[in-house]
């Protein structure tokens, strides 16, 4: 029996009779904007969702996804949920972050290691802490959590193995500060462009590259405008699923509980896609003729100019140096001085 059926049969008793006490509820079709394309590891977390919340609510409620960007920017999403004239937004936890300042942990370079890493942050009190936060800051809910694995970089240029090898590429990036002073550290000013602009903006040479998955890289055809991949690693991209907190209040409790128990089942099938996926996504795009180059030494020339220079000044906006010295204690590594 797979996880999502797990999930489905051990909560579908309770939610059916909860629904029985407090009434049938009106049907819904809740709208999910998602930002990648189809084969992405976001579509995989919207299906699951979808899939899970159909089961659990016998049938009644169901979702639609609109992808690659359909109703709008990821970060435009966020506010459309907020009011409540969207439902649901799958996105990346960098375009979250200008809305509430403390799930920046997460972007914060060469803190998340592994998937295991970002499972155990995500499903643990520190996940559950920042899901607050985004309700209270941002008036969105996090239900689900998208693995989509490292972004490496990729150009149209050059093999890049050092940070001197980055010197006269121009990189886009999220109009996130996060990941625009850790580029920053390594000596290179690289360009916000929103996730709407990014392949016209490398298919016209506007921007030499950018960094993303191996996931998006391939559901989004980068290898079509881009030649060579660099196993940066810095960052463990972290998508979650979030649902307007206005249209979660006007739900019966009964219905609210189906929303997060449908979450926790499109996390799981979100890690698994992930498992399944990647390597085998990697072997594609080297097939597609992308070359892949791992950085000299492990990137530790990398990691030190970046975490010198990033995690201090972001230590207040994400709460305090505490704060990622309780990340750090969750899995297992060594606090920072403070």
């Amino acid at each position: 029996m797979s996880f999502l059926k797990k999930v489905c049969t051990l909560t579908a008793a309770v939610s059916v009779t909860a629904m029985l006490a407090t009434g049938a509820a009106q049907a819904k079709n809740f709208k999910i904007a998602v930002g990648d394309s189809g084969g992405s590891s976001q579509e995989a977390t919207g299906l699951g969702f979808k899939a899970a919340l159909e089961e659990l609510s016998g049938g009644k409620h169901t979702a639609t996804l609109f992808l690659n960007g359909q109703l709008g920017s990821e970060q435009d999403t966020v506010n459309d949920a907020a009011i409540g004239t969207l439902d649901m937004s799958l996105l990346a936890i960098n375009n979250v972050t200008p809305f509430s300042p403390t799930v920046g942990v997460f972007s914060l370079p060469y803190v998340i290691l592994s998937l295991e890493d970002a499972e155990t942050l995500t499903q643990g009190p520190i996940g559950a802490e920042l899901t607050e936060n985004t309700i209270n800051d941002a008036g969105v809910r996090i239900i689900a959590w998208t693995y989509t694995g490292f972004r490496v970089l990729t150009n149209s240029k050059k093999p890049v193995e050092s940070v001197a090898d980055l010197q006269g590429l121009v990189i886009r990036v999220p109009k996130n500060e996060i990941m625009i002073d850790t580029y920053k550290s390594w000596g290179i000013s690289p360009t916000p462009m929103a996730w709407s602009e990014t392949f016209a903006g490398l298919q016209t040479k506007v921007v030499d590259g950018q960094d993303n998955p191996y996931t998006t890289i391939n559901a989004m055809k980068f290898y079509e405008v881009q030649n060579y991949v660099t196993e940066i690693r810095y960052i463990f991209s972290i998508e979650p699923l979030i649902v307007s907190e206005q249209v979660f209040q006007e739900l019966s409790a009964a219905d609210q509980e189906i929303i997060l128990e449908a979450g926790k089942a499109a996390t799981a099938a979100s890690a698994q896609f992930l498992r399944d996926k990647e390597a085998e996504i990697k072997e594609l795009l080297v097939e597609k003729g992308m070359t892949i180059s791992v950085p000299e030494n492990n990137e530790q020339e990398f990691i030190d100019l970046a975490t010198a220079a990033v995690w201090p000044k972001f230590y207040e906006s994400i709460g305090g140096v505490e704060k990622l010295n309780a990340v750090l204690a969750a899995i297992g590594r060594d606090p920072v001085s403070q």
